[in-house]
């Protein structure tokens, strides 16, 4: 339908009715604006453009179109637009998915009073925000002048509206006042009750404001206040919302504190935002700050009923706590000196020869007769004590590391996206500890298999696996004649879950207390003893996380196999460490009769076994990680080029790390070598980092731990010095 007929049919209609506010033109007029394609958004602006000269061509049908909008809203309650709509429910994640999905089967009474109903009946469409997100602010600017709708002064335009706006204010500052005083909030800034409450006086001053507008409106002569008193209190609410968030850091966060932290931070910007239209100065700066509000209020109109985007609201500041605590261990698993390297070296050593008795034991535990879910218990067990024990024993499996290593990278890119060079050299040391590891796990798993199955052959006389046996474990690693490479992957995304579940659990740890929890139980302090006990659950408060991520892992590569043989899914895991081992028991079982060139095949394989492995847990762990900081890297290929250039000009790095600077000449100067000595004196890190929005928590430094007593907010921590670079190299890379 065009413009004109859609004019000429709403003048008509306040020609019959001059109180007129069926929403049926409204719709008319919004689908006329909306293009064939929803995301087609210079059709749409052309649309907008159109609409413009049509209003200045025809006085009439301009001032029909103003008179229909203003029946439209004014005669209709716009305070719960204002109050509810893009602010996050007071109900938990699974009463609003279960709300959602009954409203999506059978939608809620629409009640004709209020615009928040009718709002979401003009912009009906569920992808409308695109295309009216998508057109420029400037054109909408346009379109409200060509309607006529601006008058002297912005707080004279209508005084039912202005009204509406004053109680969403006083809703929103009782909502703040309510929320600030939550016993969830208290509990991690006890601060909050020894002094004054900003929540609180904030709230005696938005009605003392709300009080003298009302009357200002009413007789023009008397005095009314900015809200710069108002703006003021706010920011110190803000302030203990940080200070909240720098603590849950350290001892951690809850999904009802991660709720109550987005909704109070989304009313104060709601408030702030229906402030700065009460208190600007002219149409054009209240149209200005209006056009935003507009965009924002379709966008959470049309995924109000959405299940994604309830997922990723409640989920966002959580997962990056469980990310932010994976990175930190990810840390550990990066190298930067020699005796590192060597110690990480070691570390896989250990871990590939436990993981050739695992092996083992699961070759034994195959042989014999059991339903499928016997086999999972017992493959479960066999895999979850061996990681267990692997973790314990503080050895290292190479296929846990990009799970944590990603987060560690995406909080690099987070923390200053334009210090590539320093990126550079993060990626350096990672894929330097990522390949010693390997090498690590493999060089022993491999001869510790192949001397298991020997001996094995020697005392009993026959060997672990038979011919037909040793021939399917080879079949199982053939990349081209079976699905080792999609069962490989499938083992990348357990380590990856592994890795958010071991975020979880350290999470978990803190925020619930559990070592202190524990502390407190009197049978366990009479069994272990009160030093035994304090060890021990300070053990469990730092590795529980580690502990229950390698419990989980091994549950999932044991019983993933077997449930895919109960579906009848073509389902199973091939991890790198055991591909190794079971190739050993396989040359052991053919007593050598196998072709080099099969042998070489069969070697690449696992490389590409473990490939696959690292890549897609690695993957998945730094989309994870930049998604819950919702950081959009885009400079990949430039990122590329730097480390092409840092490969062609020390090739030798990537592999094996930089020996030590020799100690200084005896006179106290550095000699002529030692230059880059002093050149790669750890830098500081000191680049000044705004706090992010509320989707993004602080990084939290050592003294975040005290402020929920103190209440005092301490320097913000400079970062890991370990990870700076030399200027010398820096200059190379460019």
């Amino acid at each position: 339908m065009s413009f004109d007929i859609i004019l000429t049919e709403i003048e008509q209609a306040l020609q019959q009715d001059v109180q007129c506010k069926e929403i049926s033109h409204a719709r008319a007029l919004i689908a006329a604006l909306r293009p064939e394609r929803i995301a087609d958004v210079q059709r749409a602006t052309d649309n907008v453009r159109a609409l413009c000269f049509v209003l200045r061509q025809h006085r009439s049908w301009r001032l029909a179109l103003r008179q229909y909008l203003i029946n439209l809203i004014g005669k209709r309650k716009l305070v719960h637009l204002l109050t509810d709509t893009g602010i996050t429910l007071n109900n938990g994640f699974w009463g609003a998915a279960a709300t959602r999905i009954v409203n999506r089967m059978l939608p809620p009474l629409i009640n004709d009073d209020y615009v928040k109903d009718i709002f979401g009946q003009i912009f009906h469409h569920p992808k409308d925000y695109l295309w009216v997100n998508g057109v420029a602010n400037s054109v909408w600017h346009d379109l409200i002048l060509s309607t006529g709708l601006r008058a002297r002064t912005p707080r004279a335009t209508h005084a039912a509206l202005t009204n509406e706006v004053l109680n969403a204010v006083q809703v929103l500052s009782y909502r703040i006042t309510t929320i600030g005083l939550e016993a969830e909030l208290v509990r991690n800034y006890p601060a909050i009750e020894k002094f004054e409450s900003p929540f609180l006086r904030q709230n005696d001053e938005i009605n003392d404001y709300v009080l003298a507008y009302r009357g200002w409106l009413m007789d023009r002569s008397q005095a009314r206040e900015d809200c710069r008193q108002m703006e003021v209190l706010l920011t110190q609410c803000e302030d203990i919302v940080l200070r909240i968030r720098k603590t849950a850091a350290v001892t951690g966060v809850s999904i009802s504190l991660t709720r109550l932290l987005l909704r109070l931070t989304q009313s104060m910007d709601r408030l702030r935002t229906l402030l700065a239209i009460l208190d600007s100065q002219d149409a054009t700066q209240t149209i200005d700050i209006s056009i935003p509000l507009f965009k924002e209020l379709v966008c959470a109109d049309n995924k109000q009923h959405s299940l994604r985007e309830l997922m990723q609201s409640n989920t966002e500041l959580l997962s990056l706590q469980v990310t932010e605590r994976a990175g930190k261990s990810g840390e550990h698993y990066v190298t930067n000196t020699r005796a590192e390297w060597l110690g990480m070296l070691h570390s896989a050593l250990g871990a590939g020869f436990i993981v050739g008795f695992m092996a083992l034991i699961k070759i034994l535990l195959g042989a014999m007769s059991m339903a499928p879910f016997g086999y999972a218990l017992l493959y479960s067990l066999n895999y979850s004590s061996g990681f267990m024990l692997v973790h314990v024993l503080h050895y290292t499996i190479a296929t846990k590391q990009p799970a944590m290593t990603a987060a560690l990278i995406a909080r690099a890119i987070d923390e200053g996206k334009q210090k590539l060079d320093e990126l550079v050299e993060l990626i350096v040391k990672v894929f330097r500890s990522q390949l010693i590891a390997i090498v690590g796990n493999i060089g022993l798993a491999m001869p510790t298999a192949y001397i298991i199955a020997w001996l094995w052959y020697g005392v009993s006389g026959n060997h672990l696996v038979s011919p037909e046996k040793a021939q399917h474990l080879l079949h199982d690693l053939d990349p081209l004649h079976s699905l080792a490479l999609p069962h490989a992957a499938i083992a990348g995304v357990c380590l990856f879950l592994s890795g958010l579940i071991s975020g979880y659990y350290d999470n978990k740890a803190s925020y619930a207390h559990i070592p202190a929890r524990l502390r407190q139980l009197g049978w366990l302090r009479a069994v272990l003893g009160e030093a035994r006990l304090q060890r021990v659950t300070e053990y469990i408060g730092n590795n529980l996380g580690a502990l229950a991520g390698n419990f989980f892992f091994g549950i999932m590569l044991g019983s993933i196999g077997q449930f895919g043989q109960f579906f009848g899914l073509p389902v199973d895991i091939r991890h790198i460490t055991f591909s190794s081992a079971n190739f050993a028991f396989a040359l052991v079982g053919l007593e050598h009769q196998m072709d080099w060139h099969l042998m070489l095949y069969t070697f690449l394989s696992i490389l590409l076994i473990g490939l696959v492995n690292l890549g897609v847990s690695f993957s998945l762990a730094l989309l994870v990680a930049l998604r819950s900081r919702r950081v959009s890297f885009g400079k990949g290929s430039h990122l590329l080029g730097l480390l092409w250039r840092r490969f062609r000009t020390g090739a030798r790095d990537f592999f094996l790390p930089e020996k030590a600077p020799q100690p200084a000449a005896e006179t106290g100067q550095p000699a002529a070598d030692d230059c880059d000595a002093l050149t790669s004196a750890p830098v500081t890190g000191g680049e000044h980092r705004t706090e992010p929005s509320f989707n993004a928590l602080p990084e939290a430094g050592e003294q975040a731990a005290d402020q929920a007593s103190t209440g005092e907010e301490q320097p913000a921590n400079k970062g890991d010095t370990s990870e700076s670079t030399t200027s010398a190299r820096q200059q190379s890379l460019l």
